[in-house]
């Protein structure tokens, strides 16, 4: 009885309180000042359904300046040796953390994630199927497959408190055939089986160096396939080489295909995708005349005669690998007895084979042989963002139009929806405009826009200076408009 009257006075002095509550609560939301101080904003409750986009600023975003002179900690930074583990830490792209080992800041997530949706696109294209496979592996699966002393010294590995052996996964061919030979009731039908992942990796590199270019923990996508014949798994071969040049034709990049060593890997036919630049490891031999291509590593260093065309001559030169294929055939269905059922059903056992992205080599290898020595010159569909909008310094004759600015940048947004999320404006108006170009320059917008003595013209215009190309255009709202409009995100 006691409990039944203390429940209903609660409730009954709940409902006088509720009563006297406003019927909506106002809501702050940030707003930066031209001072650079934190003003609010009161929205009513009935606003809230509405998706707000605020404009990004860039004194908001985590790229600490401190930690871009890592330089003269030669402990961290190792041999600065490359142009774009340098551009990269200059523009607080990456923080080193252990020999091999980055942080990865904002901006880099950011153009990582792009490259990742891109990569998506091309190999469910295909008819890819995304997974995730555990890191950590067990030594039994190496073993199984022989490769468990065959890798040696690149293979991180340990042991849990049971004393079982394990390792973290530089590739998992052993781990997907399981998990396809774990599907008893595989058909036919269903191949070819595509499956992918975009996940980290490990190797323990001897002497890692070159920042992203050569590390000890790194993302990369790897597929494996299962075909039903060896002709079928040719045809599945020659689908992924296509979908991975017309991934790195999306990205404006050149690569070439070069045939290649199978390595520990193993299998019958390999080939790299290499981007041709002076400080790749790689040694490319490349007929000028026909489409003759291989890693000097399979064929005599000294040759200069094309062994396919018979007159064109090789030239040697250097590249940095970007994706790796093999065709396996059955080297490791076998071992795992991953089997399907036929057309006749009797079981057949799958012709297989893997294909390797580095995700994060493609973004270093980008900026690697598209930048200057000064700045980075992302490609445009990899760029952590497409628009920097600067305003006038801070009591400037001009800093009457920092509004226009503001306005701006919250437009080309609103207005463009590829460029939703995709502009920032440049709030840090203590600095000079030169000063927040050059740091502009640095990250590699494509496009900056400056809001300055023409935005007070009677039809205001802005210079756009485009990065890609150099070039710097005087224009009117609407023909900014027009030249942003054009610009393809993903």
């Amino acid at each position: 009885m006691y409990g039944y009257t203390m429940k209903t006075t609660i409730h009954q002095v709940l409902q006088r309180v509720l009563l006297r509550l406003p019927r909506s609560f106002p809501r702050a939301l940030p707003r930066r000042s031209h001072s650079g101080c934190a003003e609010h904003a009161t929205i009513p409750a009935s606003s809230y359904s509405r998706q707000i986009r605020p404009t990004v600023l860039v004194s908001r975003l985590y790229q600490p300046s401190n930690l871009r002179n890592v330089g003269q900690d030669s402990r961290l930074s190792g041999e600065m040796t490359c142009k774009s583990q340098r551009l990269m830490q200059q523009a607080g792209l990456i923080h080193p953390s252990s020999p091999g080992c980055y942080y990865y800041l904002p901006a880099t997530v950011r153009s990582m994630e792009k490259l990742v949706r891109l990569i998506d696109q091309e190999m469910q294209g295909i008819g890819g199927q995304k997974l995730d496979v555990p890191s950590l592996c067990s030594a039994e699966l190496w073993k199984a497959s022989e490769r468990w002393d065959l890798v040696g010294k690149e293979l991180f590995r340990l042991k849990d408190r049971h004393g079982a052996d394990y390792c973290l996964g530089p590739t998992h061919e052993e781990a997907v055939t399981t998990l396809v030979a774990h599907q008893t009731t595989l058909s036919y039908r269903q191949l070819p089986l595509l499956l992918y992942q975009i996940t980290r990796k490990f190797r323990d590199e001897p002497k890692p160096r070159f920042g992203l270019l050569r590390g000890r923990e790194f993302y990369m996508k790897d597929m494996y396939s299962f075909d039903v014949s060896e002709k079928a798994a040719y045809q599945t071969y020659e689908a992924v080489c296509h979908a991975y040049t017309r991934l790195f034709s999306r990205l404006g990049l050149r690569c070439v295909q070069v045939q290649a060593d199978t390595g520990n890997i193993g299998g019958k036919l390999s080939h790299e995708f290499q981007l041709p630049a002076d400080i790749g490891e790689d040694r490319l031999l490349v007929c000028e005349t026909c489409s003759f291509s291989a890693n000097v590593e399979i064929m005599a260093s000294d040759r200069t005669d094309c062994p396919q065309c018979k007159t064109g001559t090789l030239v040697e030169s250097k590249g940095i690998e970007v994706g790796h294929t093999f065709y396996l055939g059955k080297k490791y269905s076998h071992i795992f007895n991953a089997a399907f059922s036929n057309a006749q059903k009797k079981p057949g056992i799958a012709e297989m084979g893997c294909f390797g992205l580095g995700v994060t080599r493609i973004l270093a290898a980008a900026i690697e042989v598209t930048s200057t020595e000064d700045g980075i010159c992302w490609p445009g569909l990899l760029a952590p963002y497409q628009v920097c909008v600067v305003p006038p310094k801070r009591g400037s004759k001009v800093d009457e139009v920092a509004g226009l600015a503001e306005e701006l940048a919250h437009t080309l947004g609103e207005t463009l929806p590829p460029l939703r999320g995709e502009v920032v404006l440049d709030d840090r108006t203590q600095m000079t405009i030169g000063k927040r170009l050059k740091d502009a320059n640095r990250l590699g917008y494509p496009y900056v826009v400056i809001v300055g003595q023409g935005a007070l013209e009677e039809t205001p215009r802005f210079e756009v200076i485009c990065q890609q190309t150099g070039e710097t255009m005087f224009l009117s709202k609407d023909g900014l408009l027009d030249l942003l409009g054009r610009v393809e995100t993903i």
